[in-house]
């Protein structure tokens, strides 16, 4: 068995964006193995830290050599295939992961923020289960399991016992979400999740070399994956397989991005300031109802505003 580590395949996405069908699909390949997002394992730089965000200065000796060593460690297990990987924490990790992995192959997934948000929105009513736990666990150092442990028994208290419709806390943490979490609404806070994600990921991407990260939309790629797929494997440097097509014809569906209307459309309208800069930043349009609702909105407040001035002007 090779002592070396193969350049790894790293997607940076998101939360609920496509990653799983993504990985699946590549790791399709004969050559390839997806590791399900060992998120405890990028967390041993700081495993008590309260937010995600982790820069270049975290990624020390020590922290390199024992995440790396894993990857080997899984890399062998695994017949020596190349290792995908893609734990959506990691979108406000990027300069953390690059120096742990400068040779890395590296995929950059974003998708449609309203598909996003109601995604997600469903994701912080439920906790981990135990299936998901023990899978957690098995990438986690043991010198750091009363870390992620205490984290998991409390989400399990407050959904289970306390019957709480929400998690206290699902998804990527970014700097401040445990204070807007106690004084914003729900949609706002995932808003900002997908907005500082993008925003951030942007601003990292931005640093690295011109080539070295392909960038692709999920609505995109579910149009035309065979296209898409031919175009990871080239810049992974594999080869595309009939084995790979065969699984995106399976797979893939493009009807599954209309979910976000089950909401109702003033409430998405209320927070487009938080994510309308990044959705024209990847060429995201509003929705016709959605800006239907902002002129409704808008005209209310209006409505509203003038109703006000005439009760001070009758001193009532």
């Amino acid at each position: 068995m090779s002592n070396d580590l193969k350049p790894s395949i790293i997607l940076f996405v998101n939360t609920r964006s496509g990653t799983t069908m993504v990985q699946q699909l590549m790791s399709a390949h004969p050559d390839i193995v997806g590791w399900y997002e060992p998120s405890e394992l990028w967390l041993y730089a700081s495993p008590g830290r309260p937010h995600d965000e982790f820069s270049e200065s975290d990624a020390t000796d020590k922290v390199k050599q024992y995440i790396r060593k894993q990857f080997l460690k899984y890399q062998q297990q695994n017949g020596n295939c190349i290792v995908f990987e893609k734990t959506p924490k990691n979108i406000l990790k990027i300069p953390y992961v690059r120096a742990i992995f400068p040779e890395a192959t590296f995929l950059y997934l974003i998708r449609n923020p309203f598909s996003f948000i109601s995604s997600v929105e469903l994701k912080w009513q439920r906790p981990v289960t135990g299936k998901g736990i023990l899978r957690r666990l098995k990438s986690t150092p043991l010198s750091q399991l009363h870390h992620h442990l205490g984290n998991y028994l409390v989400q399990q208290y407050n959904k289970r016992i306390l019957r709480r419709k929400y998690l206290s806390i699902w998804g990527p943490r970014y700097k401040g979400i445990q204070e807007d979490v106690k004084t914003q609404d729900l949609l706002t806070v995932i808003a900002r999740q997908w907005a500082i994600g993008s925003k951030k990921a942007d601003a990292d991407l931005a640093l690295f070399d011109k080539g070295q990260v392909l960038k692709f939309r999920y609505e995109d790629f579910v149009e035309d994956p065979i296209s898409h797929l031919e175009r990871i494997c080239s810049h992974s440097g594999v080869e595309m397989t009939n084995h790979i097509v065969s699984a995106a014809n399976e797979m893939v569906k493009s009807d599954r991005q209309l979910k976000w209307q089950r909401f109702k459309p003033g409430d998405l309208a209320r927070i487009l300031p938080e994510i309308h800069e990044e959705m024209e930043r990847h060429g995201y349009e509003i929705p016709l109802e959605i800006a239907e609702a902002i002129g409704n909105y808008q005209e209310a407040q209006s409505e509203l505003a003038v109703h006000l001035d005439q009760l001070n002007e009758t001193g009532h």
